[in-house]
């Protein structure tokens, strides 16, 4: 930052929540592929098709519990495939790594303000894109300059550009499991103690 403070990465990687969980975990899991027929073919092993397919089938993806997959590794067949009658592919149960990436509603992160809008700030929060809405920025009407990329207060002068880091809070998820990067996130900066780290000044 510009007056030397040291600030916490704008990721929030490592960060931990009320109760001990962290935002970013590795865990393992055991769940299944499909492997179509044309993946069957004489002198190539499954084993040799697990890793292509396990890749496309959970990375970059959210689960049942809107957790979301960044990578995978170590992965390894566990018992015998099953064939479904009609299908002709292999249902291959898999145990894995993976590195998996959580938030939750209310929780309050940190993040860095990727692109201005004339809807407001983008923020980057780990692998997530959510957006600061201008209502939700400052108590007070403010205006969104696209030409130096910056929102401002009209009263305070307190401002956000691209680039800052900013700290708030999730207020609103809507994930699409089928395409997760059409996901929205929303976030809120008005109430105490949150904002960009310029504002908190002291406080951080």
């Amino acid at each position: 930052m510009r007056d030397g403070r040291r600030l916490p990465p704008p990721s929030g990687f490592g960060k931990v929540r009320v109760g001990g969980k962290e935002m970013y975990t590795l865990e393992t899991i055991e769940s299944t592929i499909r492997i179509p027929a044309e993946y069957i073919r004489r002198g190539r092993r499954l084993e040799d098709h697990i890793d292509e397919l396990a890749h496309d089938a959970f990375e970059c993806r959210f689960d049942e519990d809107e957790n979301f997959t960044l990578l995978t590794f170590d992965h390894e067949a566990v018992g015998r495939g099953k064939i479904i009658h009609g299908d002709g592919a292999i249902y291959q149960n898999v145990r894995f790594k993976a590195l998996v990436f959580s938030m939750e509603n209310n929780e309050v992160v940190d993040g860095a303000v990727s692109e201005v809008s004339e809807y407001g700030a983008f923020v980057r929060i780990g692998p997530m894109e959510a957006l600061l809405h201008k209502s939700q920025i400052l108590d007070e009407p403010v205006q969104v300059n696209l030409g130096v990329k910056r929102i401002e207060g009209s009263q305070s002068g307190r401002n956000l550009e691209e680039g800052s880091f900013v700290r708030s809070r999730i207020v609103s998820k809507s994930i699409n499991h089928n395409d997760p990067r059409s996901s929205k996130i929303g976030l809120n900066c008005k109430m105490d103690g949150l904002g960009s780290f310029d504002w908190l000044g002291g406080d951080e």
